[in-house]
């Protein structure tokens, strides 16, 4: 199941969060989640070199009526000089969606470590192979960039004519582990497309970056002294419990026959 189904879906509510939040009744749902789907595809093409790694969008009852938080690794070529990029964005996505002025704030974030980023890097290695670049170049480039990042495992796959071949194929390279059936793996996983002069080339990613672990696991792995501690007192409770037992049993009576 884990090799087929798309890895953050199959973790959502465990470890992965929604990328929309917002209620609505019945009878508006369907137009909201539409209004979502425009945003995303009307945002992805805006932005389509500033490396996006996240959409995410939320909707209340105060305030503007819709929250766009955008992660992005490039966030300078977003928000542009004095913020006039941001402020562009916002209107354009209002004349796009037809609402009125201020009903749309967005949110710009700066992803962090953009080498442990599925998206990031899915978003990279189109490029590259757009610009001609020999798609196991692109790939091992962007392989050891994530290894120097920490990532526990990775994955990458190129589908499509490679290196303009007549007979479209797929290729795959790794490295570590990438566990799809454990549900507190923490894998990050995207898709993207390069246009080349060959036809559409998929490339799909999958970054492990350890396990997402409750506080008392944390404690239990790290091995600390309380740690220790309790689980001697564990043992030392079930050795009385054991002698304690015996002792009973060696003071009960013989029956008499």
């Amino acid at each position: 199941m884990g090799q087929k189904i798309h890895p953050k879906n199959h973790r959502l509510g465990i470890i992965e969060d929604w990328q929309s939040k917002w209620f609505a009744p019945r009878n508006k749902f369907r137009a909201t989640l539409k209004q979502d789907i425009q945003i995303r595809q009307f945002l992805s093409k805006k932005l389509k070199d500033a490396r996006v790694d996240l959409i995410g969008v939320e909707r209340s009852g105060k305030g503007p009526e819709i929250i766009v938080n955008i992660s992005t690794a490039k966030p300078g070529m977003v928000i542009g000089r004095g913020g006039e990029g941001a402020e562009t964005l916002k209107k354009e996505l209002e004349q796009h969606l037809v609402l009125g002025s201020g009903k749309v704030k967005i949110n710009i974030h700066e992803v962090r470590q953009s080498s442990l980023s599925a998206a990031v890097i899915a978003q990279n290695i189109a490029a590259d192979l757009e610009r001609r670049i020999a798609y196991r170049r692109a790939c091992k480039q962007s392989l050891e960039n994530v290894k120097k990042a920490g990532a526990k495992g990775v994955k990458i796959r190129v589908k499509g004519r490679l290196n303009g071949a007549e007979i479209a194929r797929n290729e795959t390279i790794g490295w570590g582990s990438v566990p799809l059936h454990t549900l507190r793996a923490n894998i990050d996983y995207a898709q993207a497309t390069a246009a080349t002069t060959y036809g559409a080339i998929g490339v799909t990613v999958w970054i492990y970056k350890g396990e997402v672990l409750a506080p008392e696991d944390k404690a239990a792995a790290s091995g600390g002294t309380d740690t220790i501690l309790r689980q001697i007192k564990k043992i030392t409770d079930k050795k009385a419990e054991s002698e304690s037992g015996l002792e009973s049993e060696s003071l009960e009576p013989e029956s008499e026959e």
